[in-house]
């Protein structure tokens, strides 16, 4: 049968001309590399060297061969190197589970500088609207979650990011604008624009509207932020978002923000991992970008922020 050791003697005798000389690159006496090149004569049923005057020379099986040995065991080294790097950690692939949509712009913040700093370390992020991440984290689907939802569920440990406040956004024409505090009751005969996501996972309507035992006039789903604050502005229908996503866009487009009830919608950003797994130091090292990258509060732009929590 024929073995890696076989093909890097042909290389090897090959390359360098001689039998003396490839036992010597090989770590082998020239009587044991005969021998090994006289067996594999013997299983291949040809000869593959044979001598010219004082020189050797491969036949036409051993030119062959020696070409499949140059493609083969270049191969072998780079799988080498390839898996040398996996046991080093210095590669392979991070797949990142995402149930927080407007997280997205954050979320470049973080991938740019870890590629950056883990060239060989592919990254998959999975963002679907009905995304079930705590199944897909428990059944190693991916490897870790981006959420704003973490559950106690066994096997699983959640890591805070940061911080943030939901706020609601209105067009800065809307006779609420000159409120800083919006009240469910105020927000009945409002269209509410949101991301296409169950109504169970909506913070507005199950921390805020709900518990006051009213709704908006309607619901529309938008799947694209910048295409849901437009809306907005253009006075269609009020949203609610984190507080950092409505700076970003209050020197775009005419908006104005209030706060979700006298003490605001507090709400926190996790990472979920499974606590069993032997974390790779990629994973650790985005863990570690990705509670560093804490983006501005809106209370921290100045124009048309929400008011600062006594």
């Amino acid at each position: 049968m024929l073995e890696r050791t076989h093909l890097a003697i042909i290389h090897e005798v090959h390359r360098l001309g001689t039998l003396t000389a490839a036992a010597r690159t090989l770590n082998l006496s020239q009587s044991a590399l005969s021998h090994a090149i006289r067996r594999l004569e013997q299983q291949a049923g040809t000869a593959l060297l044979y001598k010219h005057g004082r020189r050797l020379r491969f036949t036409e099986a051993g030119h062959y061969l020696c070409g499949v040995a140059e493609r083969l065991l270049a191969q072998f080294d780079h799988a080498e190197t390839i898996l040398g790097a996996f046991a080093a950690g210095r590669k392979g692939s991070l797949r990142i589970g995402v149930e927080c949509h407007p997280c997205h712009r954050w979320l470049v913040r973080v991938v740019s500088p870890f590629l950056a700093r883990w060239p060989e370390v592919d990254i998959d992020i999975r963002r679907e609207f009905q995304f079930s991440g705590i199944a897909a984290l428990t059944q190693h689907d991916i490897d870790m979650l981006i959420t704003p939802d973490p559950l106690g569920v066994a096997g699983l440990c959640f890591t805070p990011l940061f911080g943030y406040e939901m706020v609601l956004v209105i067009s800065r024409s809307h006779p609420l604008a000159i409120q800083t505090v919006a009240r469910p009751a105020d927000l009945t005969d409002e269209i509410l624009l949101s991301y296409p996501v169950k109504d169970e996972r909506l913070d507005i309507l199950s921390l805020f509207f709900t518990p006051a035992q009213c709704r908006p006039r309607g619901h529309k789903h938008v799947e694209d932020t910048e295409i849901l604050l437009r809306m907005v502005a253009a006075g269609r229908g009020i949203s609610a978002i984190p507080d950092w996503l409505a700076a970003e866009y209050l020197n775009e487009l005419p908006l104005s923000t209030l706060r979700l009830g006298e003490d605001g919608l507090q709400k926190q950003l996790y990472i979920g991992r499974r606590d069993k797994d032997r974390p790779a130091p990629f994973i650790d090292c985005f863990l570690e970008i990705a509670k560093d990258t804490k983006p501005a509060p809106l209370r921290a732009q100045g124009t048309g922020a929400v008011p600062q929590k006594s």
